[in-house]
C-alpha cells in the first residue's frame, strides 16, 4: 500500500470559509474523506500548517519513508526557497498542487519556487487538483 502525504500550507485551514468564489465551500477535511474513499489502495495522511518551518520539518520527516508527497504550499509557493530546498533534499516524489489557476490571478502568483523541484504540477482544477495528483501515484 502506497503511503502518500498531502501537505497544505498557510490559510488552507480556512477552506470552506475563505474566498468561496475562488476556493469553494467545502472544507479540506471533508474533501480528504472523499479522497480516502476514492483511493482505498493508498494510505493517505494529511498535514496542514501556517508555519514555513513546520512544513519543512514535515517534508524532512516523511520524505525518505513515504511513497509520495502532494503539497499546496499556498503563498509560500511564491516566496520559499527553503521549501524548494527541502523538496530537493528528500527521495519521495513531490507534486505541487493549486486549487485555483494561479496564472489567471495576480502576477506575483505566476512564479513558483517549488515547481522546478517537483515531479509535476496540477493547477486550477479546484479541490479535484488533489485527486489528479493522487492518480499519478497509481
Amino acid at each position: 500500500m502506497k503511503r502518500i502525504l498531502i501537505i497544505n500550507g498557510p490559510n488552507l485551514n480556512l477552506l470552506g470559509k475563505r474566498e468561496p468564489e475562488v476556493y469553494g465551500t467545502l472544507t479540506f477535511e471533508a474533501y480528504f474523506e472523499t479522497l480516502k474513499s476514492k483511493f482505498p489502495d493508498f494510505s493517505l495522511e494529511y498535514y496542514q500548517s501556517n508555519v514555513e518551518g513546520l512544513l519543512i520539518d514535515k517534508i524532512h520527516e516523511v520524505g525518505f519513508t513515504f511513497d509520495g508527497i502532494i503539497i499546496n504550499a499556498g503563498a509560500y509557493t511564491h516566496t520559499s526557497i527553503a521549501i524548494a530546498d527541502a523538496i530537493r533534499a528528500v527521495k519521495a516524489p513531490v507534486i505541487e498542487v493549486h486549487i485555483s489557476n494561479v496564472y489567471s490571478r495576480e502576477e506575483f502568483r505566476h512564479h513558483s519556487y517549488l515547481s522546478a523541484a517537483c515531479k509535476a504540477c496540477v493547477v486550477g482544477f479546484g479541490l479535484d487538483s488533489y485527486r489528479l495528483a493522487l492518480e499519478s501515484f497509481r
